[in-house]
């Protein structure tokens, strides 16, 4: 039986369940008070994503109170949708607005976008938009700012802005016993991943008219990033993995984790024979499954619906998959929809990668889930898989795979093709030494 209180994020979040109700709750202690909700899940997997994204809300109007923001009330929350808007000092009478807000053209895109998208688009990166708008770009550009006033100037001290993260604040860090922390970049997908939210609201505000024309939003200074490979696991740094997965399986450091550390040690060895995206693998259920004998190689592999980023595909594993998805049947004894391993367990992965100091490659690249995805791939490669096979059994292209994989695997060179000399001309015999060989 579970049991009846977890926590997640640090130890920060608390996840519980009352005796009365068969829901799970959420509290975390943030701004010198005690936040609650309940999840309106039965189930723990789903309630834990509830209360992540859950926290990460709380933790970002905090976040905003702090630097003065004022927050919506209550009423209006429930009037519209809870957006943050900047405090301007009262100086003089408040200038009336001319033509539609940056406001009005979020809240248009994300209404817009939310119907066009139904059912194409995975629903976590369609609810990613609404997070940059809300968390963001309102906050930065104004909910009164006429849309017409966005230009380039302005988007690049956006850039500029996110690119200097404020540091967390001390007393908040203090509650938390935790040293002060850095300020933190965000990654540059991320970074370009709110500029594109930016451009598809100007693009929206083009079609309706309310702008002429869409400003330039390229960056400056850089017109091409590097291409570097993706961080993965050599074969004998995943063997250190998961040989550490499989010990703490067997001997966890509390017997109530002892379950959670079966299913990770699982989840490794399950990720590194198929190469799985994180979110795909989190989406999969049981019936998505199935164990076959596959006639061209006589072994039994795992053929998988993948439902993911890319809509629905297909996968054929490698054979090191078929033992622990078995396991993982003989354990939870589940029913064909219920999801195989849900939310991806970070602080676990992150402890244990810590702990064989593997959490960065040779590159300073650090490791995360998706790098079991990597290094499946690096294998298929270094044993001489087909790149075109290979890039459809990923879901993925095969520019790709020659980009960010093929580029740093040494065993892809042929020397042979390579080393390659031109013969030298035979020298024709002087007469002096024909008449002396005759």
């Amino acid at each position: 039986m579970l049991p009846a209180s977890h926590t997640i994020m640090d130890g920060k979040v608390h996840i519980y369940r009352r005796g009365n109700t068969r829901f799970w709750q959420c509290a975390v202690y943030l701004g010198g008070r005690n936040h609650r909700s309940t999840t309106r899940q039965e189930n723990l997997v789903l309630a834990t994503e509830f209360a992540r994204d859950w926290y990460m809300d709380r933790y970002a109007d905090e976040r905003l109170r702090q630097r003065g923001v004022r927050l919506p009330t209550a009423e209006q929350q429930q009037s519209g949708p809870r957006l943050a808007e900047p405090v301007t000092p009262e100086v003089g009478p408040k200038p009336a607005v001319s033509g539609p807000t940056f406001k009005d053209g979020a809240d248009g895109f994300l209404a817009e976008y939310l119907v066009i998208t139904h059912g194409e688009r995975n629903a976590e990166y369609v609810a990613q938009k609404e997070r940059h708008v809300r968390r963001y770009l309102l906050p930065f550009f104004g909910a009164d700012r006429p849309i017409e006033e966005i230009n380039a100037g302005l988007v690049q001290d956006y850039r500029v802005f996110r690119l200097n993260a404020p540091e967390e604040d001390a007393d908040e860090t203090r509650s938390r016993g935790r040293k002060k922390a850095k300020p933190k970049r965000p990654a540059r997908s991320t970074l370009h991943s709110e500029i594109v939210t930016l451009r598809q609201i100007l693009k929206f505000a083009n079609r309706k008219l309310w702008i002429d024309a869409i400003p330039d939003l390229s960056a400056p200074y850089k017109k091409s990033g590097k291409i570097s490979h993706r961080a993965w696991f050599a074969p004998d740094e995943y063997k250190r993995l998961y040989k550490a997965t499989g010990a703490r399986a067997k001997n966890p450091l509390n017997e109530r984790w002892r379950h959670e550390c079966e299913q990770f040690h699982d989840w490794v060895l399950f990720m590194a024979n198929t190469g799985l995206r994180p979110d795909e693998a989190s989406n999969l259920q049981y019936r998505d499954v199935k164990i076959v004998r596959d006639v061209a190689t006589d072994q039994r592999i795992l053929e998988i619906e993948v439902c993911g980023k890319r809509g629905v595909g297909y996968c054929k594993s490698m054979p090191g998959a078929v033992l622990p998805f078995e396991r993982l049947v003989r354990r939870n004894r589940p029913s064909p929809n219920e999801i195989i391993f849900g939310a991806v367990q970070r602080e676990l992965l992150n402890a244990i990668l810590a702990e064989l100091d593997l959490k960065a490659d040779r590159n300073g690249n650090p490791r995360t889930a998706y790098s079991l995805r990597h290094t499946y791939i690096s294998f298929r490669l270094l044993e001489g898989a087909d790149i075109y096979q290979l890039a459809k059994n990923c879901r993925t292209s095969v520019e790709m795979i020659e980009k960010h994989y093929a580029i740093h695997l040494k065993d892809m060179l042929d020397a042979s093709a390579i080393n390659v000399r031109r013969p030298k001309p035979r020298k024709e015999p002087s007469a002096k030494n024909a008449r002396a060989n005759a």
